[in-house]
């Protein structure tokens, strides 16, 4: 079985996540697609957001109906009873408590936004959360493979010479490096991001277009991303 886990804080899960999930499973024949919220993402921590169960809420109501795609609790606040439930979310951990669960058949891919994976240098172990599985990097417009193999952390990053030939490459892939292999999925068109929501719906705009209809009516019924409420983490 194939499987992808596509983690993010999902501030809000809007058309694109799903649009690009869907791409995923289609060109990389996945069974599933574990849509994974962070409780507390290690690069935001000092950013507010709103409660991880108002974030996992939305996921489950956007992906209501989607056979292949699953709303995950992996990084719940406390999903094991054994935690304070206040540490960071951490992609290495996460994809090794699941790799224990599969079978010597089953393949493992983390689904990533380029605009994510431009960071991953600065994640929690990146070298070792890069060899731990396959990354299918979803392409952004303005994005070549140069900046996909500069955007690796030093170690696992090409000399100087071979990322300049990757200059006029379009993210094509697979991108198979010592220690990573990238696959790349071309762009969706979903021009589409959860600043732009948040933006929206403190100025009352419309979200239709945005966010599926059923996280559209959950934002307006819990009266989230609203200037007057502060977002901020539940503890």
């Amino acid at each position: 079985m194939n499987l992808a886990l596509f983690g993010g804080t999902f501030d809000p899960i809007h058309r694109g996540h799903v649009v690009v999930a869907r791409a995923a499973a289609a060109k990389f024949q996945l069974k599933q697609v574990w849509f994974v919220p962070a409780y507390i993402p290690p690069h935001k921590q000092k950013e507010p957001i709103i409660s991880y169960y108002h974030r996992y809420a939305m996921v489950s109501l956007a992906l209501a109906g989607e056979k292949e795609f699953v709303p995950s609790l992996l990084e719940a606040p406390d999903p094991d009873g054994k935690g304070t439930g206040r540490e960071p979310s951490y992609s290495i951990e996460t994809v090794r408590r699941v790799k224990k669960a599969l079978g010597k058949s089953d393949h493992l891919y983390f689904l990533i936004g380029m605009d994510a994976f431009k960071d991953i240098a600065k994640w929690y172990k990146p070298e070792e959360l890069l060899g731990e599985c396959d990354f299918i990097i979803a392409a952004r417009p303005g994005y070549s493979l140069a900046d996909v193999a500069s955007s690796l952390p030093g170690k696992l990053r090409p000399n100087a010479a071979v990322t300049k030939l990757f200059r006029k490459e379009k993210m094509a892939g697979p991108l198979v490096l010592p220690g990573a292999t990238l696959h790349m999925l071309p762009e969706t068109h979903e021009n589409v991001s959860a600043t732009q929501i948040r933006a929206a719906v403190d100025r009352g705009g419309a979200l239709k277009r945005l966010v599926p209809d059923t996280v559209a009516e959950y934002i307006q019924k819990e009266h989230l991303y609203r200037s007057r409420a502060p977002r901020r983490q539940a503890t």
